[in-house]
């Protein structure tokens, strides 16, 4: 049987650089995000994932509202985030707003669910850290109700109760494409498994055979929980360009960028260009020319078990013409490329 194996993009509405090297406006940098994904719908590329963020080196900090816009000049490629922090906001609101998304997109829409790889939302909305662990249990049980379409009847600790709701709009299919992003925790991956929401592995450092054995927990927990076992998905950043050479130059100062500014509230040391290599050579890194980052795509998705693989694009201050040749050698070439390699092993 053929393996339906997808492609995607993700975005975290990273400040691009024009061609004299300055930062463009939050505004510049949606609207090329927006072209970005028209390029990537002709293309071929079956999915683009927009991250939530609610910071100033981020310009989507609503990505169903990008996604609205990119639905209205595009016409087959899947509209997700990636991801959408559940925990600090309303399951209700949720629903409502990627069932709208569906309407407008003819359904088009996914959801990825998420605790996001900052915690700025939590303040700002008026949550506590304090309740990290239960925001999430709660929220992503009663998201998991409303995905069914019914009226719904639930009470936790963390939002007004609910009896016998009915949430509009209803989606023409039923149902809601929703996935869950894991950051490693096995704790997650078993969650995904009880509430049946495909899994999706982001993986940024190390080797990707490390995260394997929780695709194995994954299938297990949903054989024990008599749920199904979806296919697995994951996402890393990477960078394309005509060779390797040139795409290590350009990736370098970016990614030393980005990593060094998370780094500062996380408390890693600096990147040195030696951790950059290893990543790129044996890690979660994928740098290089079409044909480079092809194979090492390739070898990660069997090494994991992954069907399907979003690549983290425009990561750091990336010149916006880079950017769009990004989007173009991966649709072009190193998607076509990656089908054909796993089609033979």
């Amino acid at each position: 049987m053929k393996t339906n194996y997808t492609f995607g993009l993700d975005n975290f509405g990273d400040i691009p650089l024009d061609e004299s090297g300055e930062a463009v406006t939050h505004a510049q940098a949606i609207r090329q995000v927006v072209d970005e994904a028209i390029l990537a719908d002709k293309l071929g590329v079956d999915i683009i994932a927009l991250g939530e963020h609610h910071r100033e080196e981020y310009s989507i900090s609503s990505p169903e509202m990008v996604l609205a816009a990119i639905a209205s000049r595009t016409k087959r490629i899947k509209l997700s985030s990636g991801v959408t922090v559940l925990s600090s906001d309303d399951p209700v609101r949720v629903y409502e707003r990627f069932a709208t998304l569906d309407a407008v997109s003819n359904g088009r829409a996914q959801i990825i669910l998420g605790r996001g790889s900052f915690t700025e939302s939590f303040p700002l909305f008026g949550y506590s850290l304090q309740d990290y662990d239960v925001l999430f249990e709660e929220k992503i049980e009663l998201m998991a109700e409303l995905l069914k379409e019914k009226p719904v009847s639930w009470s936790g600790t963390t939002r007004t109760e609910l009896a016998d709701a009915d949430v509009f709009p209803k989606t023409e299919s039923g149902r809601i494409e929703t996935w869950v992003g894991v950051g490693g925790s096995p704790n997650s991956v078993l969650r995904a498994a009880r509430y049946g929401f495909p899994l999706i592995l982001a993986i940024i450092g190390g080797a990707p055979a490390r995260f394997a054995p929780y695709v194995d927990l994954y299938k297990q927990a949903a054989k024990e929980y008599g749920t199904t076992a979806h296919p697995v998905g994951m996402h890393s950043p990477g960078y394309i360009a005509d060779t390797d050479e040139e795409a290590m130059e350009l990736a370098w100062p970016t990614f030393k960028t980005a990593f060094d500014a998370i780094g500062k509230t996380r408390g890693w040391a600096p990147w040195s260009y030696e951790h950059f290599k290893r990543e790129v050579a044996m890690g979660s890194l994928y740098v290089g020319s079409p044909k480079t980052v092809a194979e090492r795509i390739a070898h990660a998705m069997r090494a994991v078990g992954a069907e399907r693989f979003d690549l983290v694009y425009g990561f750091g201050p990336v010149k916006a013409s880079d950017r769009m040749k990004m989007v173009e050698l991966y649709g072009k070439k190193v998607i076509p490329m990656v089908r054909e390699l796993l089609e033979k092993s």
